[in-house]
């Protein structure tokens, strides 16, 4: 094991990158001290821990065309865009099970990042917090504003971590790792645009996250530009998609998700000797 953190952006099915980036990690049998992951990198990152070669794959593209997964029809009858229900519990228990009990036995730290609609402050939970609720808690860190529920907590409602914290290298660096290697799922030079959305729709059961909401792109592209000082810096080891694909948020093209978890293996492949390099 190395002496480095690995952070994982969310991006919904782009996410689909970042599972292409840890099927080759772990090909290479290698892993981090301490993964800290976001929505749909949190997702992949706990397949990544639990050892189960495939399994993001055969989740996130096996499903792709089944509407229980992702279809409007999900947003007509429960307000979701996405199966919260069938993504968290049908296929973790029963079709592609997840072996937890490989996950609770791997050294490594895993940080789950989700956001508290009350307070709009990031709430971070390690292992030693998870528990028996790790897939409650990915669940959390994978709702959408607006397109899913939030998820009561020990007493707090909460959503999507990437709202407030979506690449979450400065809580790995204050956790200790002042080295990381970060996973992104869009291409170098991409930053993102006020939301004309945000300043229409109003989440009104909990007011701070259509603040957040606001907002989100200005934190957003300060750490997309803190993290690539840190990479001149000799700090930081980036992963991004090294070619602009066409693959949105809610995508449900199987080429197209099916290249772009390619373009992660493959440009994890083409990068390794460089990672090793910087890994030390």
């Amino acid at each position: 094991m190395v002496n480095a953190g690995l952070v994982l952006e969310g991006g919904g099915m782009r996410g689909l990158y970042t599972a292409g980036v840890l099927e080759y990690f772990m090909e290479q049998d290698l892993y981090f001290p301490y993964i800290i992951g976001v929505s749909a990198g949190a997702c992949m990152g706990a397949s990544y821990l639990s050892r189960q070669k495939g399994r993001n794959k055969k989740v996130n593209l096996g499903y792709i065309d089944d509407k229980r997964y992702i279809s409007f029809s999900n947003f007509i009858k429960k307000r979701e865009i996405f199966g919260m229900d069938f993504i968290f519990d049908e296929i973790p228990n029963k079709l592609v099970p997840f072996d937890m009990e490989a996950f609770r036995e791997s050294p490594e730290e895993f940080v789950i990042v989700t956001t508290d609609c009350e307070t709009g402050e990031p709430v971070y939970f390690d292992k030693s917090q998870q528990g028996d609720d790790l897939v409650k808690l990915l669940r959390a860190s994978s709702s959408l504003p607006f397109v899913s529920s939030s998820v009561e907590y020990k007493g707090k409602h909460l959503l999507d971590g990437g709202i407030v914290d979506p690449i979450p290298v400065k809580k790995a660096e204050g956790d200790g790792y002042q080295k990381n290697v970060v996973i992104l799922t869009k291409p170098e030079g991409y930053f993102k645009r006020p939301s004309k959305l945000s300043s229409v729709l109003k989440y009104k059961r909990h007011p701070k996250i259509s603040e957040l909401l606001r907002e989100r792109y200005k934190h957003y592209n300060a750490t997309v530009e803190y993290i690539n000082e840190q990479e001149k810096a000799g700090n930081v080891f980036v992963l991004r998609p090294s070619v602009s694909l066409p693959v949105g948020r809610m995508e449900r093209n199987r080429e197209r998700l099916e290249e772009l978890y390619e373009l992660g293996q493959n440009d994890a492949r083409e990068q390794f000797a460089a990672l090793k390099d910087f890994l030390g």
